[in-house]
């Protein structure tokens, strides 16, 4: 990248544009493919370029028609010093005619500068060249005047289009495109462009003040660049962080991961004094709720690989202090919190107090990243079976598997942060499979029916199934022919792994399902006494309802888990 000599200030953007292929940064998939088609001469008569502001479509196009018209071409590595390629990078080459849709909408601004001139030879170049900026804005007619034209231009005429909203292009105009999608560009290679501009204009940027402008950036190189242009009129010399946070209302990394752990800690009073805070030094909260959201983001992909996928140069100790915070919460809880943040989007841009609704969001993800689910309650009570007695044979059970007092049992101390794996770190299997079967049948109606609660759909199918197996940490569910079509309900994944923990807590051991059509059940083991079946439920009474919210055992067990009785069914 050569720096230009000029009398006259000219903007950072427009100075070290890129002249040839090899300098756009981070659309190799774009830049090889025209390279290859020039050199082998497989030049197509229109080209769509796709992608979001500042990524290169219009500087792609430049360099094209350089290629194409170059004295020593067309060559995919245009010389930059001849008069055509002078000509052309300086926008006065009369071949090649640039314009924006937008500001020539109409047909008649078409057919004046396209459709009259097509017909007519270079003057100087080798090929017309008509480039169109933001395409999707010509009009319905405007694009009916081009087909024609379009799919049969003249030999010595090409098309290169631009745009960042492809699906208002009509399909007539696509098909006769070969198409190209130009992708954000990485924070790092913003980064390594940005320092590199800094030392050809011999000013001292930070490490953290670069990455602060790409991340303000959004994958833009342009925005990134026109930044740059004005810190450099700001602060002069030298440009550290605070600078780049001060000017354009940015949140510093370290603040947005501290807001992170406050939240996945559930300390509510903390958020809300960093909001208050953020709000009184002028920063964007709405830019910070994008910051939240790609943080949870970034959690999400570490807590199921451990690494930030697709980046390959990820800076070790923000890896660290992410994989730190991913412990903090299981990836059910990441999930809710980047769900509202999500539904936050789109709140704040319309918002009249982005403070208040920001700050009820965050209230709300932290109680979801600490509160108990009915899972966990389910599986942390399944698991401690010695802590509660047998009820009585005449008394009457509630929904919940919690049983009525006998001496009132120890009371646990809830835990600091709830257990990541509570399923699938169950204590060693209790029965062995004739009897865990045995258990399962018994206990089947009443899993249809809990799973049931959470999920009706998938109660009709398990009314169609049986279990008829258990081998080890499989348990195979038959499906009835005639309701085959059951099965294919019951077989998604969130549906499976909600059937699964239900059968997990009667189990007491981590099982898979094996989903089946038309198998008989495996015959109960003999050595299944009368006295080994669980004792039939007493039918019962008018006016025989208790107030279990008075038992001990049950009170001390809401205490616990911080719950509520839902329902009781006598």
């Amino acid at each position: 990248m050569a720096e230009k000599k000029s009398n006259t200030h000219e903007v950072l953007a427009r100075k070290y544009r890129p002249q040839v292929f090899e300098d756009v940064v981070a659309q190799q998939h774009v830049t090889q493919t025209l390279a290859n088609a020039i050199r082998s001469g497989r030049i197509a008569q229109a080209y769509l370029f796709v992608g979001p502001r500042g990524v290169g479509k219009t500087t792609l196009a430049r360099i094209y028609a350089k290629a194409l018209n170059c004295e020593k071409g067309p060559t995919p590595e245009p010389c930059g010093v001849c008069e055509l390629c002078r000509s052309i990078a300086e926008g006065r080459c009369l071949d090649v005619m640039e314009f924006d849709a937008a500001s020539n909408t109409q047909v008649d601004r078409v057919r004046e500068i396209i459709l009259d001139s097509i017909g007519f030879a270079p003057a100087q170049a080798r090929y017309k060249v008509f480039i169109i900026d933001e395409v999707h804005m010509l009009s319905g007619s405007s694009f009916n005047a081009l087909l024609k034209t379009l799919e049969e231009p003249p030999a010595h005429v090409r098309f290169v289009f631009a745009t960042t909203e492809p699906q208002k292009i009509p399909a007539t105009i696509l098909s006769r495109c070969q198409r190209f999608d130009l992708r954000r560009i990485p924070t790092s290679a913003i980064v390594a462009t940005l320092n590199k501009i800094a030392k050809l204009e011999k000013i001292t940027l930070e490490d953290d003040a670069a990455l602060a402008i790409a991340r303000g950036a959004e994958g833009g190189l342009r925005d990134a660049e026109s930044a740059l242009d004005q810190l450099i009129a700001f602060c002069g010399d030298t440009i550290r962080e605070s600078d780049v946070l001060s000017v354009f209302g940015l949140v510093a990394w370290t603040q947005v991961q501290e807001m992170a752990a406050a939240l996945l800690r559930g300390d509510v009073a903390a958020l809300l004094q960093r909001i208050a805070e953020l709000d009184a030094g002028g920063k964007d909260l709405l830019r910070l709720s994008v910051e939240l959201l790609e943080y949870f983001r970034d959690l999400l992909v570490v807590a199921y690989t451990g690494q930030l996928a697709g980046e390959s140069d990820v800076d070790e100790a923000r890896l660290k202090t992410l994989r730190e915070h991913a412990n903090l919460a299981d990836p059910a809880r990441l999930s809710r919190i980047a769900d509202l943040l999500v539904e936050l989007q789109g709140q704040l841009r319309h918002a009249l107090s982005r403070r208040t609704l920001l700050e009820v969001t965050l209230v709300r993800a932290a109680r979801a990243a600490t509160a108990v689910s009915l899972d966990e309650v389910l599986a942390a009570l399944g698991e401690a079976p010695a802590e509660t007695s047998p009820a009585p044979a005449s008394a009457t059970q509630p929904a919940l598997p919690i049983s009525p007092p006998a001496p009132p049992p120890a009371v646990r101390e809830p835990p600091a942060a709830p257990a990541r794996k509570l399923s699938r770190e169950a204590p060693a299997p209790l029965m062995d499979d004739d009897a865990a079967f045995s258990a399962l049948r018994t206990a089947w109606p009443s899993i249809v029916e809990k799973v049931g609660l959470t999920n009706p759909i998938i109660r009709s199918s398990l009314k169609d199934a049986q279990p008829v197996a258990v081998d080890g940490d499989r348990v195979r569910l038959s499906f009835d022919p005639e309701f085959a079509s059951s099965r294919d309900k019951l077989n998604v994944p969130r549906n499976i792994q909600l059937v699964q923990k239900a059968i997990e807590l009667v189990l007491r051991r981590p099982v898979a399902l094996d989903l089946t059509i038309g198998e008989a059940p495996s015959t109960a083991p003999a050595s299944m006494a009368a006295s080994e079946a669980p004792a039939p439920s007493p039918s019962p009474r008018a006016g025989s309802k208790r107030d279990w919210s008075k038992e001990e055992a049950v009170r001390r067990a809401l205490d616990a888990f911080n719950g509520d009785i839902a329902d009781v069914r006598e």
